[in-house]
């Protein structure tokens, strides 16, 4: 009886795609709607003292399918069924990522490593001339002022004297100037750029002032990137941004001054940023379903194995030249992105260029062993003048995509600030610098891993207002717990960037997936100069010593974000947006249906899943009818049917 239950219910949908023309679709799919509610349930079939069956997994995949196919009319996303979700193609763009990503987290934060203190004392080679068998513990005894306490005074010299050696340790040397020829390091154990570039003595560099400056390179480049990444096409700009990473991470190496050395840090920062912007358009509109946020989430694990490699690298080596020159030479491999890195199809689709997109997908479906009917690429269709251009200055003029992206700033805003301010306590506790990078850099892979279980039991909205939450309460017991308690504070601390790493991971997923295709890159380049602005008034704030201010910004900051992100819209297992009109909330006959699917009396028993299989074979007719275009695999599986029909 429910089979054939089921079986009416198909032959009542093909009859409606025969009989009803297109101007009647809706009262076609509300008499599809009705039909399916009209029978019996399984449940009331086979119910044995209160049990229930449970849910069926594949019925759960089937669900999830019928709301991606039917949440808008996308004929992009049938093509990409046909091509494969996660093919060799797929597999193969997302580990050409891991390598960008591995070597972005290397250049960041090569920095830390590379001021390590260093006791100077001035170069007294002068007293060589008198006597040049002096050893250099003589030299410093003869030439050196002392302190009080009996040590060396680093920033002083006697001053040079025309007298035999004799008489220098006679009549000893009393007139003190500050260093005229240098200094040298007698304890230095490996070169840094302190002695390289003898930062030190009235010299000594602003380490705020570094970090702003590579931060004010992440506001540059957050903006020009995403600028040009929609204007240009992901793929010229992931080239543009490893050049860039290739001239100035490993060009670092050669620097002659330290002001050098300061600008080829502000043009690493926009290569960084600007490579996670294109990227993570490119891989959002590859990517479907839940592969999407997989490939986020390991590119992101790279990320943070980049900081263990680091660590270790800087540990081992004794000149901070040969750190960017070993750490570098992984990069220029990437070169060869030239010939396999594809381009978006529906970027190339928003830009009017179809003849391009189709040959991109064909091209993808070749390596996947896959062939796209033609049938269904004759569907794909220009987007008209008007939905297709967009401009920067949408961000302004269209009130949804304004809300959307001042939600997504206050987001990112309290992240960079928490993110930062953790970092920087972390610091002032007088931890190791190296414990410092490689326990975060090793808990943040976990961080980032739970993120996977946590999408599939909360969803992408609901994941991050957990994590920010978590990450802002550990903030906060940071900052108020005095600093006599170091061993708790540290581990509040860790705990903190824990979250907040799984914060910044679902946060460019969400993004990704909720600005539309035509200002996709612009979007999260704002979002990410809001970040960057967030570190540097974390910067500010510490570097004032008031306490207070930096509790208010922190917790003011998480509170507002968390206020607006819970009235934010799920993304997963919904369609990407394309242009400007799809950002708008609006109602469809696919949702209503699927919800109605999701119910729980319709969860139950092996018939409602094939009910559901009919039903969504039965949308997908419904969707050709409407375009006047049927397609062969759809025609084969209806045949199948109707032989288990007959």
């Amino acid at each position: 009886m429910l089979t054939g239950a089921c079986r009416t219910l198909f032959n009542c949908g093909k009859s409606m795609e025969e009989d009803c023309p297109p101007k009647k679709q809706m009262a076609k799919e509300n008499s599809l709607k009705i039909e399916f509610k009209s029978h019996p349930h399984p449940r009331n079939l086979h119910q044995h003292d209160g049990a229930e069956s449970p849910r069926s997994c594949s019925l759960d995949m089937l669900l999830q399918r019928l709301r991606a196919i039917d949440a808008q009319d996308d004929k992009l996303t049938n093509i990409m069924d046909v091509v494969g979700e996660f093919g060799t193609f797929q597999r193969r763009l997302v580990a050409l990522n891991f390598i960008p990503n591995f070597l972005a987290s290397f250049f960041m934060f090569a920095d830390i490593f590379l001021f390590t203190p260093q006791k100077p004392y001035c170069n007294t080679s002068w007293i060589l001339a008198v006597d040049s068998n002096l050893t250099e513990a003589e030299q410093m005894n003869l030439t050196l002022p002392r302190a009080p306490n009996g040590s060396f005074l680093t920033c002083l010299m006697y001053v040079p004297v025309e007298w035999d050696l004799h008489s220098i340790i006679q009549f000893g040397l009393n007139h003190t100037d500050s260093c005229q020829n240098g200094w040298i390091y007698p304890e230095m154990k490996r070169r840094s750029l302190i002695n390289e570039f003898d930062l030190v003595c009235g010299g000594e560099p602003n380490k705020e002032i570094v970090h702003t400056m590579f931060l004010a390179g992440l506001l540059t480049g957050a903006f020009f990137f995403g600028f040009i990444t929609d204007k240009l096409g992901r793929y010229p700009t992931i080239l543009l941004s490893l050049l860039e990473l290739m001239i100035f991470g490993f060009g670092t190496a050669f620097v002659s001054s330290f002001n050098q050395y300061i600008f080829f840090r502000f043009c690493v920062s926009q290569a960084v940023v600007g490579y996670a912007i294109s990227s993570s358009a490119l891989l959002t509109e590859w990517l479907m379903g839940m592969y999407r946020a997989y490939a986020f989430i390991l590119g992101h694990c790279f990320f943070a194995m980049g900081v263990v490699f680091l660590t270790g690298l800087s540990y081992s080596l004794p000149h901070w030249r040969l750190l960017f020159l070993l750490g570098g030479t992984p990069i220029f491999p990437l070169i060869c992105y030239i010939w396999i890195l594809p381009e978006s199809p529906r970027w190339l689709i928003m830009k009017g260029k179809l003849e391009e997109a189709k040959q991109v997908l064909c091209y993808a479906a070749g390596v996947n062993k896959k062939t796209i009917p033609l049938s269904l690429l004759d569907k794909l269709q220009l987007p008209g003048k008007k939905v297709a251009s967009a401009s920067i200055l949408d961000f302004y003029s269209n009130k949804d995509l304004r809300k959307l992206t001042l939600v997504m700033c206050s987001i990112w805003f309290a992240v960079g600030c928490n993110y930062y301010m953790l970092g920087l306590k972390i610091k002032e506790l007088g931890v190791d610098i190296y414990l410092t990078q490689v326990i975060p850099g090793m808990m943040e892979v976990p961080a980032r891993l739970c993120c996977i279980f946590l999408i599939e039991q909360l969803k992408r909205r609901r994941t991050l207002i957990v994590t920010l939450f978590q990450g802002a309460i550990m903030c906060f017991l940071s900052l108020t717990l005095p600093s006599e308690l170091k061993s708790l504070v540290v581990l509040i601390t860790l705990l903190g960037e824990f979250n907040l790493a799984a914060s910044i991971t679902m946060f460019y997923i969400y993004t990704s997936e909720l600005f539309p295709t035509v200002l996709r890159a612009t979007g999260l380049g704002l979002v990410s100069l809001v970040w960057a602005a967030g570190g540097i008034s974390s910067l500010t704030l510490v570097s004032q010593n008031i306490a207070i201010l930096a509790i208010i910004l922190c917790c003011l900051s998480a509170l507002v974000a968390l206020f607006y992100c819970s009235s934010m819209p799920e993304t997963q297992d919904q369609p990407l947006p394309d242009t400007l009109e799809h950002i708008a909330p609006h109602t469809s006959f696919s949702r209503s249906i699927s919800e109605e699917l999701s119910n729980e009396d319709m969860l139950s028993d092996d018939v409602t899943e094939e009910a559901a299989k009919n039903t969504i074979l039965n949308a997908r007719l419904t969707s050709i009818d409407h375009d006047g275009l049927s397609s062969p695999s759809l025609q084969s599986k209806e045949e199948t049917v109707d032989k288990e029909e007959d």
